[in-house]
C-alpha cells in the first residue's frame, strides 16, 4: 500500500506542477508535458511492482506504437481558427479521434 501511495504522490506532483507551469510558461509546460513523462514514471513503477521484463518490454512496444497515433487528439486544435468551434467541441473531436486511433493501435499490435 505504501508503494501505491508513493506512485500516486509522484504522479500528482508531476501533474500539479505541469498545470501550474502552463500559466507561467506555457511553452515550457507544453514541452514538458509532451515528454513521455507518464511512460518515464509508469515503466519503472510497473517493473518494480511485477519484476517482469517481458511484460515491461511489451508494454514499452505498445507505448512506442501508440505515441504517434495519439497525436490525432491535437488535430482539431490545429484547425481551431478555421473550424470556429469552442474548446469543448475541439476537445470532444480530439477524443473521438483518439477512440479511432485506439482501434488502429489494437490492429497494429495484432500484426506484431
Amino acid at each position: 500500500m505504501l508503494f501505491v501511495t508513493f506512485k500516486i504522490f509522484i504522479s500528482a506532483l508531476v501533474i500539479a506542477f505541469s498545470s501550474w507551469l502552463s500559466e507561467k510558461k506555457p511553452e515550457l509546460a507544453g514541452f514538458l508535458v509532451a515528454l513521455p513523462l507518464v511512460t518515464l514514471l509508469v515503466l519503472p513503477f510497473s517493473f518494480l511492482e511485477y519484476q517482469n521484463t517481458e511484460a515491461s518490454t511489451r508494454f514499452a512496444q505498445s507505448i512506442f506504437t501508440a505515441i504517434p497515433l495519439t497525436l490525432v487528439f491535437f488535430v482539431p486544435f490545429l484547425f481551431a481558427a478555421r473550424l470556429h468551434l469552442g474548446f469543448w467541441w475541439l476537445y470532444g473531436s480530439g477524443l473521438a479521434l483518439l477512440i479511432a486511433a485506439y482501434f488502429l493501435h489494437k490492429w497494429i499490435l495484432s500484426l506484431l
